[in-house]
């Protein structure tokens, strides 16, 4: 069983979520805090509840995902974990960080990339990488069979689906990703999103309007 801990970080509402089992090995998954008083609220989090962070994960790298990753990889020394095909979406976020007045990115120099269909593991607890794009060109999803429990990003959301209008995106290959990799899922799995509040598989299957079975 793993325990979860969620944080609502920065300007776009972002979940960053940090995951234990009773190893108290932590994976901290799109670690979105911005500023210093977020940042101290999960190096706070983790101290205080006496974590072991072992991984750094992101289900894809839109700009809200990543802005606490260079934190984390400093303070952990955790290299970095994605899907290679984020890496064109990393490099862009530097034209989105202007927008919004932000610093420049830079890439942490210890990169591990995933493959979907393979399983990562921290403690005693494993997760699969399922293969969700269409919000972005090469987003993941990371899921405990064990406890039904998937960390989607913004594949899916309650009664909602990720938009599709940013570089990468594409409605098709999301719906698809949706209909074979997460409904195809147990209805009791909870769907821990990358905004706004859980949902659950069997929910979603009934009640999303973008996205039917």
């Amino acid at each position: 069983m793993i325990q979860v801990k969620s944080f609502v970080f920065n300007e776009f509402q972002e979940n960053t979520y940090v995951i234990w089992d009773q190893s108290l090995a932590c994976a901290i998954i799109d670690p979105g805090c911005s500023n210093l008083d977020e940042r101290n609220q999960l190096r706070d989090f983790i101290s205080v509840n006496q974590l072991k962070p072992s991984l750094l994960l992101n289900t894809h790298c839109h700009i809200d995902h990543i802005l606490g990753n260079e934190f984390v990889y400093n303070t952990y020394q955790l290299p970095l974990h994605l899907h290679e095909g984020e890496l064109f979406t990393y490099k862009d976020t530097d034209r989105w960080a202007a927008m919004f007045g932000l610093p420049k990115f830079t890439v942490p120099e210890k990169l591990v990339f995933l493959q979907a269909g393979n399983v990562i593991g921290f403690g005693s607890s494993q997760l699969e990488i399922l293969s969700t794009p269409g919000h972005s060109i090469a987003s993941l999803s990371f899921y405990h069979a064990a406890s039904h429990q998937l960390f989607a990003g913004d594949v899916l959301f309650k009664d909602s689906i990720g938009r599709t209008d940013l570089p990468g995106g594409n409605f098709d290959v999301l719906a698809k990703s949706i209909r074979e990799q997460i409904y195809t899922l147990p209805n009791q799995t909870i769907v821990y999103s990358g905004h706004g509040p859980a949902t659950s598989v069997g929910y979603e299957k009934v009640n999303n309007s973008f996205v039917k079975i």
